[in-house]
Parts: structure tokens; C-alpha cells; sequence
């Protein structure tokens, strides 16, 4: 007798869904961190991302691999890391994204210090019509 699937669940479904956005963050946070080496010393290289993100060599080298297969980097081993077109988009798209969050947190009266801590966590998940409105909050009213 063949086994049916279970049926879906939607805690199930939503725990899916935490994991894939979960893995996007890494991603930009990762893409966005190779864009800042790149500017800075004109390379990204393994050990610099590791100290940079807070993580492990062998962490490093796994999300490389995931991020090579999904378009965004190249690297060879031993050798720099680059981004793609894609990866450079994404950089690009992140940090735009970085900076209204935290001009608008700033606009709130919030020290710049702590701008920076929560918009790491606010900037992965803000909707593009909340993006919109903290863009629109910022523009100077004609007055």
C-alpha cells in the first residue's frame, strides 16, 4: 500500500517560509558585507568576512558555496570572493534599503548607534510599501 503525503500544516508552512527569508537575510547580509570589503580594501576574502559577520571560517566557506550556486559570488579556493551582476544588485538594492531604515529611525530621535543595531533586523524584513512611506516620512514637508 503506498503512503499518502501528511497533509499541510500551516505552522508547517510558516516555519518554510521563516527558513527561505531566513536564508535571503544571510544572504544580503553576506552580499552587502563583500560590497563593503570590496570598497574598502579592494577584495573580500574569507578571514575578512569571518572576523566581519561574527562567524567561522567553515560557516563562511559553506554560505559562499550557496551563494556561488545561486548567482551572486565567484570565488576560487585560496582566492578572493567577488560579486556578480546579481550579487552587486542585491548589494546595491540592501544597502539602499540599510541606509532609509536608518535615516528614518534617525528621524525618530534615535542614536545613531542603536539606528544601526535595529535596522540590521528591520531592513530584511520591511515591506516595499513600508519603504515607501519611511521614504515619503523623510522628504523635507514644503512648507
Amino acid at each position: 500500500m503506498a503512503k499518502s503525503k501528511p497533509p499541510k500544516v500551516p505552522q508547517a508552512e510558516n516555519l518554510s517560509q521563516t527558513r527561505r527569508e531566513h536564508a535571503n537575510e544571510i544572504a544580503e547580509d553576506y552580499v552587502e558585507a563583500i560590497a563593503d570589503l570590496v570598497t574598502e580594501t579592494g577584495e573580500a576574502r574569507v578571514v575578512d568576512l569571518a572576523k566581519r559577520l561574527g562567524v567561522t571560517h567553515v560557516t563562511v566557506n559553506r554560505t559562499i558555496a550557496r551563494l556561488q550556486k545561486a548567482g551572486y559570488v565567484t570565488s576560487q579556493p585560496y582566492r578572493a570572493i567577488f560579486l556578480t551582476a546579481d550579487g552587486r544588485d542585491l548589494a546595491a538594492s540592501c544597502k539602499s534599503r540599510h541606509e532609509v531604515v536608518v535615516a528614518f529611525l534617525r528621524s525618530l530621535g534615535i542614536p545613531q548607534r542603536v539606528a544601526e543595531r535595529d535596522a540590521e533586523g528591520i531592513e530584511h524584513h520591511v515591506s516595499p510599501e513600508t519603504l515607501k512611506a519611511f521614504k515619503a516620512g523623510l522628504k523635507p514637508s514644503a512648507g
